[in-house]
């Protein structure tokens, strides 16, 4: 059986549309969904444009995208909690449930993940995908598709800000990076009640009442980590913000992955607070160590999501908590993903309107179908 279209990478810069086979089959635990909408990820632009992340490469045609969401459109005979024709947002990593990190609740670190557009798995960017029940979760009636899409970059938020930060009601937060994840990560602190929200960016937004930074120009010669220091202090006379008590910034994100971000987070946040890095760059940095130990930092890294962030992220904004609409800034037609994928490599449009997220309709869906 065929009449499934792909977005298909080949090699770099070189996608194509293939017609692949429909699943004929799915086990006792799984469902077949039909992709409508899916979110371009940074990391399937990463693919695009190098072939590769780190040790994932590319050495074979791999179908695109993971950030997606559908409609049911066959379930194995163990399935109970969605029927054909009910609405979900997919979690596109299947791990193998047996292992340490598995049992303990942290499948994210299952050594036999099996995760949507990584070398060599495919990905949603079709008109139908696979997948283990568990990871179809049902969409409340208030939501839409293009919101359950959203549901896996909120998840990395959600995984970020609540489940390794630890945050909670009253808190103050610094992200670093106000891209989408950095966006994201800012509208769950302010979900779980966050005192105050600052986003530090050359491109800083204010968003969901965030107190936006513009950070300093680097002098002449001077060292990245002296750079940082000096952004550092300029942050904190500017913002008011100190090393205790409830001015000090309790968690900071880095959603950018740059070593100066990292460096002025370390800086910057209180003397027992924490941070976790969540936006990829350079591995090879060189960081302060002695704000990590004398401040006695819990330095934490974020890897997609785990147990527990679906959920809340399904929550958070069924019950307007969370306002997705705003971020979704383009959205195209199936045929048009190689334009969609151009946009979001170029942060701007052919109309010149910048890009937080764009949206791919599935197949046999109108983009204004949301």
């Amino acid at each position: 059986m065929s009449d499934n279209p792909s977005f298909v990478l080949r090699s770099i810069e070189d996608v194509v549309y293939e017609d692949r086979p429909v699943p004929d089959s799915v086990s006792d635990t799984e469902v077949l969904v039909a992709i409508k909408k899916t979110g371009i990820c940074g990391s399937d632009v990463h693919y695009y444009v190098h072939g590769k992340i780190g040790d994932f490469v590319v050495k074979s045609p791999m179908v695109l995208g993971h950030e997606s969401a559908g409609v049911i459109h066959k379930v194995g005979s163990k399935v109970k909690h969605v029927k054909v024709g009910d609405r979900v947002a997919v979690e596109p990593g299947s791990t193998c449930r047996t292992c340490d990190a598995c049992k303990s609740g942290r499948y994210n670190l299952c050594p036999d993940i099996v995760f949507a557009a990584t070398p060599p798995y495919d990905g949603t960017l079709a008109r139908y995908y696979r997948v283990s029940a568990e990871l179809a979760y049902p969409l409340p009636d208030n939501l839409s598709l293009e919101d359950g899409a959203m549901m896996e970059p909120l998840s990395v938020g959600v995984h970020s800000v609540s489940t390794l930060g630890k945050f909670k009601f009253g808190e103050s937060i610094l992200v670093l990076g106000c891209g989408p994840v950095g966006l994201l990560c800012m509208a769950v602190a302010k979900a779980l009640g966050a005192k105050r929200i600052i986003a530090a960016d050359i491109f800083a937004k204010n968003y969901v009442g965030s107190i936006p930074y513009l950070p300093v120009s680097p002098n002449k010669d001077e060292s990245k980590l002296d750079y940082s220091k000096r952004n550092s202090e300029n942050m904190k006379q500017t913002l008011g913000i100190e090393d205790r008590g409830p001015n000090a910034i309790d968690l900071v994100i880095d959603a950018s992955g740059a070593e100066v971000s990292i460096q002025t987070g370390l800086y910057t946040v209180r003397t027992g607070g924490t941070m976790v890095q969540v936006g990829m760059g350079n591995p090879n940095i060189q960081i302060d160590l002695s704000q990590l130990m004398t401040k006695e930092v819990a330095f934490k890294g974020s890897f997609r999501y785990t147990h527990g962030d679906y959920p809340l992220a399904i929550s958070l904004v069924a019950q307007g908590k969370v306002d997705l609409k705003p971020l979704v800034t383009h959205r195209y037609n199936f045929n048009d993903a190689i334009a969609a994928f151009k946009a979001t490599r170029a942060g701007k449009s052919e109309d010149g309107k910048d890009v937080i997220k764009a949206v791919i309709s599935g197949p046999d869906v109108s983009p204004d179908d949301v």
